[in-house]
């Protein structure tokens, strides 16, 4: 799926990718009246904060008015979502198992003194772990350090009872003794050398040196590329997503795939995944939506990619269920040649008023297609089934956890979307959520030209952000189509970038067309400014807060915008479209004409499109590799000291609302009741207690 996610500023976009979709910025707020009138006025959205991180809730707004039988439904879904837990823990490193069970020992028994700063750097360690599903940044994919010392570390870990050191190992265990444990552990928490990218996106093998766990030792870029290419029928209009649900190992007969599914790699959770689905299929809403959930059970029985295509196209089709979901492993974000998925989760029910306006951007998806600035030849001369929705969610799991997308389009099979078409969300309570929890932060005054920009985006700015991610989910992903002879994973490590860059502009590119007016769900012609500004002031500059001092630009969500920012930066110079100015010692963005910098996203959509229509590796490393990656260190160091005097935090995730069942004497479930008092430290030991089902290594 293609996934959107928040960053600096109010603005979103995210689609379904690593859960995967658009992206929440990473501070600024607007001041319309975003917030349902059905969130209680005392609702406390803020839960906890600590590095570079701020802990939310969100609402469920709708929830009490579902049936019976539909809170049943969600219960059964968020359960399964739930299970999962452990598998992204493990996809994305094989340490982390072992790592998370030993704090949370250490942390849940600790006896000393808890005013100590080993104690405190211990407990921010831990709380960062949680966040990111493993010692590796969620966002940045470099590995954080602790606070603490190897000395205290060493302490703790030898205070422990024997039974509480990880050790349940799928074959010969590592650990054998504390002191194994602290030896084979240190390093890959203390040392900096020591697995340090998640997802590695230069060099000579991106395999080799990224830290996660999708590939065994010792096994090469060129032969995963090998591997892959051999399975491949270049003449076969419907393939599927080969190494999609598998670890590849190397073995002394070569290379074998270590299938995620019941018996495989990844079964004790799984098989727990399969049994609340099973749950659920006894109270769905209809036989469509049954039918989804029966052919999820099948591919993780089987682990048959035929059989996950046929998942994919009957939840395509499901258009009148009021609940929905998703669970598997779907986005490839985690995978820096884009083959392996992470496992996610998001339980949802429809925002029925709010699903007009994307039904209406939908119902047009043809109109926009035939208008894109792009070669005729790439595009759709029939757009099918594009169905959007506005979604309430209700549960995160897995990779949308607790950091999730703000907008999902999903399946991400270029066949699919091309002969059965694909379904698109905007989630809007956790829209809702982020904006609230940003609003009066200073951002805004902070970094904005003139009183003018922050008045326009006061104005405007939730709608248009709103907007943009309707247009980049509901047809951006879905436009536009491959030339017949193209291999779908041709743009290799750049094509998230590449896809997320051509989604943002397509949105970008119509936010400002008339149609919107015509269709009556832009307030006015001047709106769409409110999104461009903040777009080009995001790519340009203040995303930068979430990158280390002296680091360039890993992420994919972070590469396009700054691709797309700098690119028409660079080819608005001759008109003097945009430009930096300083004030006060301070630099801005100042936008001046935008009517230019409209036809400039259009000449780069054409180009993005070219690029993935063709399948032009070459040309996709080169608009990459010149205008996402490297960083202006001398801005870079501006932005993070102009920031830090906000007293923000660049990055926000969530906990989850907790489901209870209510049952009468007789033990039959008569209503399903939802709270928000589970705070953030308590939710995440829960979860490890409750959900907590694979061994801690998987090799």
């Amino acid at each position: 799926m293609k996934k959107t996610v928040l960053i600096a500023m109010t603005g979103f976009s995210m689609l379904f990718a690593g859960c995967g979709g658009a992206q929440k910025p990473s501070g600024g707020q607007t001041e319309a009246n975003i917030v349902s009138d059905t969130v209680p006025a005392d609702f406390k959205y803020e839960v906890d904060a600590f590095a570079d991180l701020q802990i939310l809730r969100y609402y469920v707004p709708g929830f009490n008015n579902l049936t019976l039988e539909q809170k049943e439904l969600v219960y059964y879904l968020s359960m399964a979502a739930l299970e999962g837990r452990d598998i992204l823990y493990d996809q994305n490193n094989k340490y982390n198992l072992a790592i998370r069970r030993i704090l949370e020992a250490i942390y849940t028994n600790y006896k000393g003194d808890k005013n100590t700063n080993d104690y405190k750097e211990l407990e921010v360690y831990l709380k960062r772990v949680w966040f990111s599903n493993g010692i590796h940044h969620h966002y940045g994919e470099e590995k954080f350090l602790p606070g603490f010392s190897k000395q205290f570390f060493a302490e703790q870990v030898k205070s422990l009872p024997d039974n509480l050191i990880p050790r349940d190992c799928r074959a010969q265990c590592e650990y054998i003794s504390a002191d194994n444990f602290i030896k084979v552990i240190t390093p890959v928490m203390f040392d900096p050398r020591v697995m340090a990218k998640k997802v590695n996106q230069s060099g000579s093998d991106l395999i080799a040196t990224s830290a996660n766990n999708y590939y065994g030792d010792g096994v090469t870029q060129k032969e995963v590329q090998a591997f892959y290419a051999a399975m491949k029928d270049t003449t076969n209009q419907t393939p599927v997503s080969y190494g999609l649900n598998s670890r590849l190992v190397k073995t002394g007969s070569g290379l074998v795939e270590d299938v995620w599914k019941v018996g495989g790699l990844y079964s004790p959770a799984i098989e727990k995944i399969v049994g609340w689905l099973e749950k659920a299929q006894g109270v769905a809403e209809n036989e469509k939506q049954k039918e989804v959930i029966t052919k999820l059970i099948s591919y993780y029985k089987t682990g048959d990619l035929k059989t996950f295509d046929q998942y994919a196209i009957a939840w395509v089709e499901d258009l009148n269920s009021q609940v929905d979901f998703v669970n598997g492993f779907t986005e490839v974000y985690g995978d820096p040649l884009g083959i392996k998925a992470s496992w996610e989760s998001i339980v949802n029910f429809k925002n029925v008023e709010a699903t007009k306006r994307t039904e209406i951007i939908s119902t047009n998806a043809q109109w926009f297609e035939d208008h894109s600035p792009v070669d005729k030849r790439f595009k759709k001369e029939s757009v099918k089934g594009v169905s959007a929705k506005v979604i309430t969610v209700a549960q995160l799991g897995g990779d949308c956890y607790p950091a999730t997308p703000i907008g999902i389009n999903l399946p991400n099979a270029d066949w699919i979307r091309k002969e059965h078409g694909s379904k698109s969300v905007t989630i809007e309570n956790i829209m809702e959520a982020y904006d609230a929890a940003g609003a009066h932060t200073g951002f805004n005054e902070e970094f904005m030209w003139s009183d003018a920009e922050v008045s326009l985006i006061k104005k405007y700015g939730f709608i248009t952000d709103v907007l943009h991610t309707d247009l980049h989910e509901c047809l951006g992903h879905g436009s536009g189509k491959l030339l017949p002879e193209v291999d779908p994973n041709a743009l290799g490590e750049f094509s998230s970038t590449i896809e997320e860059t051509r989604a943002d502009l397509f949105g970008l590119y119509f936010l400002a067309d008339t149609k919107l007016l015509d269709l009556g769900i832009i307030p006015n012609a001047e709106a769409y400014k409110a999104e461009y500004y903040k777009f080009m002031m995001n790519g340009l500059m203040t995303q930068l807060v979430r990158i280390e001092p002296g680091k360039n630009i890993e992420e994919s969500h972070m590469r396009n915008r700054q691709l797309i920012a700098k690119w028409v930066f660079e080819k608005g110079k001759v008109d003097n479209v945009i430009e930096f100015k300083v004030k006060d010692n301070k630099t801005y963005v100042v936008i001046n004409d935008y009517n230019k910098l409209r036809t400039l996203f259009g000449d780069l959509l054409a180009e993005i499109q070219r690029i993935k229509s063709e399948g032009d590796f070459k040309g996709a490393k080169a608009i990459v590799e010149n205008y996402a990656v490297k960083v202006d260190q001398k801005l870079h160091k501006e932005i993070l000291n102009r920031y830090k005097t906000l007293n923000m935090k660049p990055y926000k995730g969530f906990v989850n609302p907790v489901f209870e069942l209510a049952k009468d004497n007789d033990g039959k479930i008569t209503d399903i009741k939802i709270s928000y008092s589970e705070g953030y430290a308590e939710q995440m030991l829960r979860y490890s207690k409750e959900f907590s089902t694979l061994p801690t290594n998987n090799d």
